[in-house]
C-alpha cells in the first residue's frame, strides 16, 4: 500500500447544498455546477457524508489550527440545525490542543435571530456578498422572480450586527460597478464593516472573449487603486482591505497568502454535496474531479500525483512575459482560470487581469515600502498616513483648530496638519 502523507495544511470549500441558492445573480459562476448531477433529486449532505468528511479533514491536518469554509449556492438552505450537528462532530473528532474555525459564505438574505445567535455562540466568521449600494448591488444580484435583493441582504447584515457576530463584505467587482470605486467603499465604512474583499467577475466564454458583465482590467486596477489611494491616507489600520493585506505581506517578503496571488495552488480545493472532492472551486469539473471521500481517504486525493501537478502549474506554465514582471513577487500571474489571453509577443497564458494588476501594484509600490519599513522599524503601519496626505494649499483664509483639515481627511485641523 502506498504511504501518503498529507500536506502541512490544506483548505476546503464545503458545499453541503452543492450549487442550489434562492438568488439567480447573473455572473455566478456556480449554478449551472447543478448539471453535473442530473439525476439528482436532493443536494443536501447526508449525515453519513458530513460526518466522515468532518472526520477526515481534521484528521489530515498536520497544523493545529483547522478551518472549515462552508459555502453554495447558499449554505443557510441547509438550516441551522446541519450546522450544530457539524459543529458537533467537529469537537467529536477534535483532537487535543486544536483549534477549529467556521467561515460561512452566504448572501444574508435568510439571516434571522436564530441564525446569529448560532453563529456568535460558535464563534462562526461570516462573509456577505454585496455589491455596494442597492443601486449598484441590485444590477446582477436578484431572486428567481427577478427581485431585487438588497433589502433582504441589509436585514440580515443589520442581524449579524445586532448579534456582534464577526463579519466580512465580499464585493464582486463588475462592469457596472466598477466605476464607483469611492461610492462602494465609502458605502461599505458607512454600513460598520471593517473587513472587505473586492473580487474581480471575469466571465470567459470563447477562446478570447468576456461577457459584458465582466470587469475590464484596466477599469478593475483603477478602481483598486482609487479606493487604496482613500485608505492610505485614513483609514490604515481602521479597515482591513483583503487584497491591501495581502499585498504587504509581498512587500515584507513573504509568499502572499491568497492562493491567487501565491506562487503555486493545489491546497484550496472544493467539496460538493455527495463527498466529491475537486481541485479547485473555480475548477468544479469532471477533468478536474479526484474522487469521493466516502470511497477514498482525503488525504490520498489531496497528496495524489494530479492535484500536485495542478498546483505546481501555476508557477511552471507562467510565460516569459510573466517571469521578467516587476511585479512577479506579488502577483505570480494571478488565478490559472483566469489566463486566456496572450502576452504582447504572442505567448499563450497571460492572465486577462494582467493590465489591472500592473497598474494596481505599481501604484502602491511607494507606499507598501513605506508601511514595510515602518513595521520592521516597528512603528505601526498607519504611521505612513501623515506623510502621504497632501499638503493644504496655501490661502488666505484662515483654518480654525476645529476646522476639517484641509488636505480633506475627515479629522479636524488641529487632529491633522496642525500637527
Amino acid at each position: 500500500m502506498i504511504e501518503y502523507k498529507a500536506p502541512r495544511a490544506f483548505h476546503v470549500m464545503t458545499k453541503p447544498i452543492g450549487a442550489i441558492c434562492n438568488l439567480d445573480c447573473e455572473y455566478c459562476f456556480y449554478l449551472d455546477k447543478e448539471n453535473l448531477y442530473p439525476n439528482t433529486r436532493s443536494f443536501r449532505m447526508t449525515d453519513e457524508v458530513l460526518e466522515n468528511y468532518v472526520r477526515q479533514y481534521i484528521e489530515s491536518q498536520q497544523v493545529n489550527e483547522i478551518t472549515f469554509a462552508w459555502q453554495g449556492g447558499e449554505p443557510t438552505l441547509m438550516g441551522v440545525d446541519f450546522f450544530r450537528r457539524a459543529v458537533e462532530y467537529q469537537e467529536k473528532y477534535r483532537r487535543v490542543g486544536t483549534r477549529i474555525q467556521n467561515t460561512f459564505q452566504t448572501n444574508a438574505t435568510l439571516l434571522n435571530d436564530e441564525w446569529c445567535t448560532f453563529f456568535k455562540q460558535n464563534n462562526f466568521l461570516i462573509g456577505i456578498s454585496i455589491d455596494g449600494p442597492p443601486e449598484l448591488h441590485d444590477k446582477y444580484r436578484y431572486d428567481k422572480r427577478g427581485k431585487p435583493s438588497s433589502d433582504d441582504v441589509l436585514r440580515g447584515l443589520r442581524f449579524l450586527q445586532k448579534h456582534q457576530v464577526d463579519y466580512n463584505i465580499l464585493c464582486v467587482v463588475n462592469s457596472h460597478n466598477a466605476d464607483y470605486p469611492l461610492e462602494v467603499y465609502r458605502y461599505f465604512k458607512e454600513l460598520g464593516t471593517q473587513f472587505m474583499q473586492f473580487i474581480p467577475a471575469v466571465e470567459h466564454v470563447d477562446e478570447k472573449g468576456v461577457t459584458d458583465r465582466t470587469v475590464g482590467a484596466a477599469q478593475y486596477g483603477k478602481f483598486l487603486c482609487a479606493i487604496f489611494d482613500e485608505w492610505v491616507v485614513n483609514d490604515i489600520g481602521k479597515i482591513f482591505v483583503q487584497i491591501f493585506d495581502v499585498a504587504l505581506e509581498a512587500w515584507l517578503g513573504y509568499q502572499p497568502s491568497l492562493c491567487i496571488f501565491n506562487e503555486t495552488c493545489g491546497n484550496a480545493m472544493a467539496i460538493e454535496h455527495n463527498g466529491d472532492l475537486y481541485s479547485c472551486d473555480h475548477y468544479v469539473d469532471p477533468e478536474y474531479f479526484l474522487g469521493n471521500v466516502m470511497d477514498s481517504p482525503m488525504e490520498a486525493l489531496v497528496e495524489s500525483t494530479f492535484q500536485q501537478k495542478f498546483g505546481t502549474d501555476k508557477r511552471d506554465t507562467l510565460p516569459q512575459y510573466c517571469l521578467d514582471c516587476e511585479v512577479r513577487f506579488v502577483c505570480n500571474g494571478g488565478c490559472p482560470k483566469n489566463r486566456f489571453i496572450k502576452t504582447p509577443s504572442g505567448e499563450d497564458g497571460l492572465n486577462y487581469l494582467c493590465a489591472g494588476y500592473k497598474q494596481f501594484f505599481n501604484h502602491i509600490d511607494r507606499p507598501m515600502k513605506m508601511m514595510a519599513e515602518a513595521l520592521q522599524a516597528g512603528r505601526p503601519a498607519d504611521s505612513i498616513m501623515p506623510l502621504l496626505r497632501p499638503k493644504p494649499v496655501a490661502s488666505t483664509q484662515k483654518v480654525g483648530r476645529n476646522s476639517p483639515c484641509p488636505c480633506g481627511s475627515g479629522k479636524k485641523y488641529k487632529q491633522c496638519c496642525l500637527k
